[in-house]
């Protein structure tokens, strides 16, 4: 007699790595090749730095720096409805509210496609008016304004990016992802070699070459969510506003950190003009490469395990939840060590990637690597946290830390410590403010213990 499958039997197949136990091995082949593509993904930006540095100069390096601000807040709100939306999603897979996840999966991909267009024509008519308003030579304010002008094309690729890198990942095809950010990487780096050493595109060839790279994992996720047999794919969308709402509460944090990345990245290039001028700009923009490469480390651990905190929270699998959370913060620790024995023991080889050594940048980049290290002993603990509060759908504390950490920190040791010690306490301001973030990230662990990991009967 032909046995009958269940109903719901596939998605359930899908799903089996949620059904695993929580050991060290299982979590790892769950979360690495999440950490490879977030790792990959890092050099984006990094070979952009690399060939314009080395083919046209430091000025414009320093260029693609002052951009930053207006790119990380394209990065802001693609990151808030990325990984809040992937929180509420993966919490009505935990609870089986399977076609529910998907209507509102395809909802929120809408989104971001009206999102980005907007978010495209006031890029184009606000970038002159920005960088008119800096003290800018009239060389690096070109190269600012075509760098911009041309990466804000990309606007609806890249976010359908950052979102669709999610939501492989809470598929379970993250090697698929992890393949889309090295072809994607791959692609940008010859792309940047053709378009500025053989075609002599200039600074704009970089950002074309690093569009299109985002564009991979874009025309890839459209693809596979096309698909009835993916785990998440597109149907008729529900327009649930109630769904955006959450998105965007669960996941302002994530904005935050980004956004106010780029308003701190513009006090420290407004500081390092007065004190040293745009030879200190293209010294912090390769000190925050190395930062930015340690970084995703964290970053891509944090959402590698983020679908599997969602799920056991909706679940209501405290154990399994416990027993994640510990392992996590064990692994971090580790990772921290390593990557400031790695930033410290490599820090010239790193910085003469960008700059020579008898440029005015390699000493200065040198001083503030080694000082800027000590922070990745307290950065991994502080994103894991943020990113854990949002998977639990704890927009609020999430919030709380990542601005705390990214702005109101990073502001008073911005302002403190350079009056104090000058570009010494530029360089500290980081390492300072992660140490605040981290006794604030512990002290909100200890106080919602109770809720996740041991709660009441």
């Amino acid at each position: 007699m032909k046995k009958i499958k269940p109903e719901g039997e596939e998605s359930m197949k899908n799903q089996n790595v949620y059904q695993k136990p929580v050991t060290l091995g299982n979590i790892l082949r769950f979360a690495v090749p999440t950490i490879a593509m977030t790792v990959f993904m890092s050099f984006y930006t990094m070979v952009d730095g690399l060939f314009v540095s080395n083919l046209i100069g430091t000025d414009v390096l320093s260029a693609i720096n002052l951009t930053a601000p207006v790119i990380q807040l394209v990065t802001a709100i693609s990151t808030m409805l990325a990984t809040g939306g992937s929180a509420v999603i993966m919490k009505k897979m935990g609870e089986h509210k399977t076609a529910e996840a998907r209507e509102d999966f395809t909802f929120l991909i809408l989104v971001n496609v009206v999102v980005g267009l907007v978010m495209y024509l006031l890029g184009i008519l606000a970038m002159r008016p920005i960088f008119e308003g800096m003290n800018l030579s009239t060389a690096v304010k070109g190269y600012c304004v075509e760098y911009l002008g041309h990466y804000l094309l990309f606007t609806v690729p890249i976010l359908l990016m950052n979102n669709f890198t999610l939501y492989m990942i809470a598929s379970e095809k993250a090697t698929l992802s992890l393949i889309c950010s090295v072809t994607g990487g791959v692609l940008n780096m010859l792309l940047d070699y053709l378009f500025l050493s053989v075609f002599d595109m200039g600074i704009s060839g970089a950002a074309i070459a690093t569009g299109l790279g985002y564009s991979v994992t874009a025309v890839v996720g459209l693809v596979v969510f096309a698909r009835k047999s993916s785990l998440l794919h597109f149907q008729k969308p529900a327009f649930r506003w109630k769904v955006l709402a959450n998105a965007a509460s669960n996941g302002c944090s994530e904005m935050a950190t980004a956004l106010v990345t780029g308003i701190i990245t513009l006090m420290f290039n407004w500081t390092m003009l007065n004190y040293v001028g745009e030879d200190g700009v293209a010294a912090i923009t390769i000190i925050m490469y190395v930062l930015m490469f340690a970084s995703s480390l964290y970053t891509g651990y944090s959402y590698g395990v983020a679908p599997l905190i969602s799920f056991y929270y909706g679940e209501k699998n405290h154990d399994k939840l416990k027993k994640l959370i510990g392992i996590s913060l064990i692994v971090v620790a580790v990772i921290s060590v390593v990557t400031v024995i790695v930033s410290l023991g490599l820090t010239k080889p790193l910085v003469s990637v960008f700059a020579r050594p008898d440029n005015p940048v390699y000493g200065l980049a040198v001083t503030g690597n080694r000082i800027c290290t000590l922070a990745l002993f307290f950065i991994g603990f502080n994103i894991f946290a943020s990113g854990a509060f949002t998977a639990l759908s704890n927009g609020v504390v999430s919030a709380v830390l990542a601005f705390s950490r990214s702005f109101v920190f990073m502001l008073i040791t911005m302002l403190l410590l350079p009056a104090l010690l000058g570009v010494t306490g530029i360089w500290l301001a980081t390492p300072v403010a992660e140490l605040m973030a981290l006794l604030l990230s512990a002290a909100m662990f200890f106080r919602y213990r109770g809720r996740y990991l041991n709660p009441v009967s």
